[in-house]
């Protein structure tokens, strides 16, 4: 590497070295390991060749976070405690915005983050905190975005608080339940009522292939994605005939199992008392990946 790029890359990792620095804390809790990960992404970066990346920022936060998960991996592994009664924060710098965590809602968030295993913490903090799309955080958990999208969930309902409510649990039950009730019946507008607008409904590339392929026999268009609550609607209005109601990853979902396997999944997203989003899985891999208990 010539010394004007060697210095060029330099420049931008300073520019990035704050964000790094947040992801890395977030992640690990203490400020000297997050410093080191910076430190070990910094060696990777001048040690590898860039040329062809084109965001870098992206690639960089990549490296941050599978140091960090090699880091939690290591930690549990030797059973370290890394945080006690005393965050260990940054110290003798002014500390950067992102990493401000001072407050007490801070230090209770690093405490639960302690107790997800570290696929969970990474997949959280990179999507929940830093707006990581699903995809690109599932080759560093090693998962399938949909397998990666219930990491963070569950990791989500331990932070909140959830071992939620029960209620809260039976409420999403119970709208999953009107919502196959309702599909069976065909009633379009009892489903846009429990639909988002914006309502996102995604197929793996099994369900998108199988559903274009039995379309003759009356099976939905199915993309890798469409939105919009007229669109999902009608994509389900009249069928889920064979659908059951099942607890998936201890969420509300629904299954389609066939000679006591399941071969469909239906992993539902709700906000609001609304169904925002919609994941079909059918890949057997992906599948696997995911703890059914049909209720």
């Amino acid at each position: 590497m010539k010394i004007a790029d060697n210095d060029w890359l330099a420049h931008r990792f300073d520019e990035s070295r704050a964000h790094l620095k947040a992801v890395a804390y977030r992640m690990l809790g203490s400020a000297s390991e997050a410093e080191d990960a910076v430190q070990e992404t910094w060696l990777k970066l001048s040690r590898s060749d860039t040329q062809d990346v084109g965001n870098l920022g992206g690639w960089l936060t990549t490296v941050v976070a599978r140091t960090c998960l090699d880091m939690l991996r290591t930690r549990r592994t030797r059973r370290e405690q890394t945080l006690d009664s005393k965050i260990d924060r940054p110290s003798g710098q002014q500390l950067e915005d992102e990493i401000a965590l001072a407050d007490a809602t801070g230090q209770a968030l690093l405490i639960v983050l302690e107790t997800l295993a570290p696929a969970e913490r990474v997949a959280f903090v990179l999507h929940d905190m830093f707006d990581l799309p699903f995809e690109e955080i599932a080759p560093i958990v090693d998962r399938s975005p949909v397998a990666t999208r219930q990491l963070a969930s569950r990791a989500r309902r331990l932070v909140r608080g959830a071992d939620a409510p029960t209620s809260d649990l039976a409420r999403r039950r119970e709208l999953v339940n009107a919502f196959i009730a309702a599909s069976r019946d065909g009633d379009f507008e009892r489903l846009l009522a429990l639909l988002s607008p914006d309502v996102v409904l995604r197929g793996d590339d099994l369900a998108v292939r199988i559903a274009g392929a039995r379309q003759r026999y009356g099976a939905p268009a199915l993309a890798p994605e469409s939105r919009g609550a007229s669109v999902v609607a009608n994509a389900f209005k009249g069928r889920a005939t064979a659908a059951e109601s099942a607890l998936i990853d201890g969420e509300a979902g629904a299954v389609w199992a066939a000679g006591g396997q399941v071969r469909a999944a239906f992993l539902f997203t709700i906000t609001d008392d609304k169904i925002t989003g919609i994941d079909i899985v059918m890949e057997p891999g992906h599948l696997a990946e995911l703890e059914v208990r049909i209720n």
